[in-house]
């Protein structure tokens, strides 16, 4: 914040002086945000939407661990105004080009005292939502803060259904979503979503997440909710020397699904990036040493099960090579492996590999092949050795022609071991502070040797992809390989319901693709899905890496579903919702970046359906030809025929309706080609 901006606020509480509140509307006006200090001096904000309370009167400010609190005995010293309406590029992404307008209000609180503590908030407002974050100047009354819980409120006007998953367990974000009244929310993870009476759809979510606890939801009574930070050993959940800014507190607000979904508000509420030129960062889709461990075929650990050999690797690497797939993930590959390391991680080293894996010779043949590997960095959740080892680690990658890596943090949500400061250890949580700088540690490590990462068991996607381009995907959900071993397995409302919660906040690796549609040990109908809806999985749940789970024999049974998979892009110009229902249905088109493809996919829950879905979004006057992979007639993804699916061409034009059935847990993928 500027310093004229301080004197100015100084220069008012001195004469006692104090404004008005400060309103903000959307530039279509449709949403308008008030910001103030009430009666008492709590500073607050409230949002209404079409003239109606879309979030009453909710307080603003903070707990310390050493310090009064900031929560009451403020007024408005100053307020500034400012306006953006402009158009940026992404590198990769859902689409090309972003557009980001919106009005600002930033207003400086003060305290009504003697020697009074700052604190401002800036507030961005959008056709589809709002943002606003907490400013700490630099002031001589408050050097640093050690911040024991955020105060902010989110007092939603009204009662509706909300989809979330509980917050401060130990799977971390890896739960199925549950439906429920707002009013009956314990304490959520965001992104949670709401949709009300009138059809009104939210989203409560936090942007730009850097150097900060993670925000949890706690519903305190009603349809209140407070921010609750992600703790800390230390006590303190956040520690930080003014001056500095909170990551943003976003909500997205549309009037139905396909608003929601496509709106970029956290993308742009996040810094341009930073990085510069990232094309050596290319969309890709990968098979790889994995599944198989989690069938308890083979074994991340040494021993006669060990998966990651050098002759199981070149068995990928051909494969990979023969059907087009640029990467190749080995996991299993270094020492580490070998008695307890979940949770643990102490023997885990990073450049060194066992002996039946001869990692030189694997990286040269697959360059030999056009094929890349992609490296694989498990930490067992112990960060202390990881950063430890992270410099030699990225520069041995580096070197073999390593340009992607897939990292993970399997540990209890509470019990990542960091180091203490004293040359000891302590245990922080997977969305505390200590992590929120550790992961911007790896990425900025791994930008400087050109590499692209992707964690598991990550802190959540607050779209700092915008910033650092070269953090191109993560978890941090539920993902496929439940479907092995779990029970329940990923059921069939799973994905239409993270479409509108888990994947507003960005990319995720699910890793799709099990063609063989069956998990370990499995005795008939196992995985809840029909073959046609794996291949919709490449479209509806989006990601610039995209993993072919399946192990290499299961995917060659099925060419027809690999002639998809191989057709398929992983990077996008533009990205449509066209339909569907939070928990029952999705369907969305993406038009392929390189080409004037269009791509559609579907998935549904338990319930079959048949979709009408509208072509307009086509070019009018161009003739294509639709590619349609669909569930077949006898096809149950519930029953004993799951594979059933009928591939089909047709000629197409933006001027008509395609309709197309799915089975119960089935799905559809078209390819739209112009002709």
């Amino acid at each position: 914040m500027r310093l004229t901006l301080i004197v100015t606020a100084l220069l008012t509480l001195l004469s006692g002086g104090a404004l008005h509140a400060g309103t903000v509307q959307s530039p279509d006006g449709r949403i308008v945000v008030t910001l103030d200090a009430d009666g008492e001096g709590i500073p607050f904000y409230k949002v209404d939407r079409d003239g109606k309370p879309l979030i009453a009167k909710s307080n603003l400010g903070f707990n310390f661990t050493d310090d009064d609190p900031m929560r009451r005995n403020f007024e408005v010293v100053s307020q500034t105004t400012a306006s953006r309406d402009t158009r940026w590029e992404q590198p990769w992404g859902e689409r090309q080009f972003v557009a980001d307008k919106h009005n600002e209000l930033t207003v400086l609180f003060g305290e009504k005292d003697d020697a009074p503590r700052l604190l401002a908030v800036r507030l961005r407002v959008f056709d589809d939502g709002i943002g606003f974050r907490y400013e700490f100047p630099q002031q001589d009354h408050f050097v640093t803060a050690r911040i024991s819980e955020e105060l902010t409120e989110f007092n939603i006007a009204e009662d509706g259904n909300a989809w979330w998953i509980q917050a401060g367990d130990w799977n971390r974000y890896e739960y199925l979503y549950t439906q429920t009244a707002v009013s009956a929310v314990s304490t959520a993870h965001t992104p949670i979503t709401f949709r009300f009476a009138d059809g009104t759809h939210m989203s409560l979510h936090e942007a730009a997440l850097v150097d900060y606890s993670g925000m949890w939801l706690r519903r305190m009574q009603g349809t209140n909710f407070r921010a609750q930070l992600a703790p800390s050993p230390r006590g303190a959940k956040v520690v930080r020397d003014a001056p500095f800014h909170t990551p943003w507190r976003s909500i997205r607000v549309a009037d139905g699904p396909a608003g929601l979904y496509e709106s970029d508000l956290e993308l742009n509420l996040n810094e341009p990036n930073a990085l510069g030129d990232v094309s050596w960062f290319t969309p890709h889709k990968y098979i790889g040493i994995w599944w198989e461990m989690h069938l308890d075929q083979s074994s991340w650990a040494s021993g006669e099960k060990h998966g990651a050999t050098t002759e199981n690797a070149i068995k990928h690497i051909d494969f990979a090579a023969e059907h087009g797939f640029r990467g190749v993930l080995i996991e299993g590959w270094n020492l580490g492996w070998d008695g307890n390391w979940f949770g643990n991680g102490r023997e885990f080293n990073f450049t060194k590999a066992y002996p039946d894996f001869d990692i030189e010779r694997v990286a040269q043949y697959a360059k030999s092949k056009g094929v890349r590997i992609i490296g694989h960095h498990e930490t067992g959740g112990n960060i202390d050795v990881y950063e430890g080892q992270l410099r030699d680690a990225m520069a041995l990658y580096e070197r073999l022609g390593i340009d992607a890596v897939k990292s993970g943090y399997v540990a209890d949500a509470g019990g990542i071991i960091a180091p203490d400061g004293n040359g000891g250890e302590m245990f922080v949580w997977h969305d505390g502070q200590e992590m929120a700088r550790h992961h911007l540690k790896v990425v900025k490590e791994a930008a400087a040797r050109k590499i692209a990462m992707n964690p598991h068991e990550p802190i959540k996607d607050t779209g700092l992809r915008r910033t650092y381009p070269n953090w191109v995907s993560r978890e941090g959900a539920r993902g496929a390989e439940y479907d092995a071993w779990a029970v329940p397995k990923n059921q069939p409302d799973h994905v239409p319901t993270m479409v509108w919660t888990r994947m507003l906040s960005g990319p995720m690796d699910y890793t799709s693709g099990v063609f063989s549609l069956e998990g370990r040990g499995a005795e008939g109908p196992d995985i809840p899905s029909t073959l046609a809806r794996q291949l919709a999985f490449y479209v509806v749940i989006y990601s610039p890496i995209q993993m072919v789970a399946d192990l290499p024999e299961n995917l060659a049974k099925y060419p027809r579903a690999l002639d998809f998979v191989k057709r398929v892009p992983a990077d996008w110009s533009e990205t449509k919702l066209l339909d569907g229902a939070i928990g029952e249905y999705a369907v969305l088109a993406r038009k392929d970046r390189n080409s004037n493809n269009w791509y559609m996919g579907g998935v549904t829950d338990e319930n079959a359906r048949t979709v009408s879905i509208d072509l307009r979004f086509l070019e009018s006057g161009q003739s294509y030809t639709a590619t349609i992979w669909r569930d077949g007639e006898s096809a149950d993804g519930l029953g004993a025929d799951r594979h059933a699916m009928k591939v089909e061409t047709l000629s197409v034009s933006s001027a008509q309706t395609l309709d197309i059935d799915m089975a119960r847990a089935g799905g559809f993928a078209v390819e739209i080609a112009a002709r």
